[in-house]
């Protein structure tokens, strides 16, 4: 019989120059949440972060399915079993993408936001969430008026803090010239991020990346999607699970498993099984050696799923040799979803 590691509590890390402080891992509801989740497992998963000291759960308006469920869902227990805790908890949610029909069921519009957050606000039970973010980059309607809506969501009270997701570097430095015309910052940034998946390092033709530019503009970075939609586990090494991501999911594509990812992500296992460490959690703990970054985003089915992820924060340092092997197979594999729609924008 072996006897489970214990964990620590989780480190915090803050952003610069705020009071915004994160758990070094947060758990995000993008996934396993929804209308078909099992409501005691979900239920257990929330409340197993909670204990461990992850303190910071992220939603979106459309997290599911359907749409809206996952806020419902944390609402219940928002207004139940958690009710004296909201206080202890950083509650993000977002509005960007499709979230009901018509013209205002999505993007970066001052009526879908606001009538949309208004929407988050009510399902959760709460008057406030604590991060609100634009979800994504809209081009078809001004930026101006996109960062004015969140302008106006904090001067209303009903977010504490605000931020952009998935906005390329160009995008990112308008929007932070907007905000500063406000009075208002930006604080967070949430980007996808992983070994396979490194936009947010690539500079762009004025020589910014989102990382240089979260460096000279103050604001931290929530990295998701870290295991790349389950790439970076142990899960599809050898062949595809008749209940995994791959599938069941839209979300992850047939291309990902090309020969060429699945030998990236096999060399890449051999490194973390000689740092006596999972593939998943060499591929957080990678993240994490970055302190621009405030906080990495995973996901998971069962609270066991959790617990591994979280030893990530207590890995060996990765030395500049190991970094260096690392970086020969961490290349980008073509698995950012959000770069059509937003991050390439």
């Amino acid at each position: 019989m072996t006897t489970e590691p214990v964990l620590s509590q989780q480190p915090i890390r803050s952003v610069p120059h705020s009071g915004l402080r994160f758990p070094a891992i947060s758990l995000g509801l993008w996934q396993n949440f929804g209308a078909s989740a099992a409501s005691e497992d979900a239920t257990a998963l929330i409340t197993t972060a909670l204990d461990l000291g992850v303190f910071h759960l992220d939603l979106a308006n459309n997290y599911g399915p359907p749409p809206g469920a996952a806020e419902s869902f944390v609402g219940t227990l928002l207004r139940g079993s958690l009710r004296a805790h909201r206080d202890e908890m950083l509650l993000a949610t977002k509005a960007g993408y499709r979230m009901w029909p018509g013209p205002y069921g999505e993007g970066g519009s001052r009526k879908y936001l606001l009538s949309s957050l208004d929407a988050s606000l009510s399902r959760l039970g709460t008057d406030v969430v604590d991060i609100f973010y634009s979800h994504r980059y809209d081009p078809t309607t001004p930026l101006e008026e996109t960062i004015g809506a969140l302008a106006t969501a904090l001067a209303q009270g009903k977010a504490h803090y605000v931020g952009i997701s998935s906005y390329s570097p160009q995008r990112t430095r308008e929007a932070l010239a907007i905000a500063r015309d406000y009075g208002i910052p930006l604080s967070v940034h949430q980007s996808s991020y992983s070994l396979v998946n490194r936009w947010i390092e690539e500079p762009d033709a004025q020589g910014d990346s989102v990382l240089s530019l979260s460096n000279d503009h103050d604001f931290g970075v929530v990295a998701f999607s870290p295991l790349a939609q389950g790439l970076l586990t142990d899960k599809y090494l050898n062949h595809v699970p008749s209940d995994s991501r791959a599938a069941l999911s839209s979300s992850f594509r047939p291309e990902y498993l090309s020969e060429e990812n699945l030998r990236r992500v096999r060399e890449l296992d051999s490194i973390a099984q000689e740092l006596g460490l999972s593939l998943a959690q060499m591929a957080v703990a990678w993240i994490l050696r970055d302190p621009r970054v405030s906080s990495v985003l995973v996901g998971a089915r069962t609270p066991a799923q959790f617990r591994e992820l979280l030893h990530a924060t207590e890995a060996p340092v990765l030395t500049p040799d190991v970094l260096i092997r690392i970086d020969q197979w961490a290349t980008d594999a073509g698995i950012n979803l959000w770069a059509q729609r937003s991050s390439s924008l």
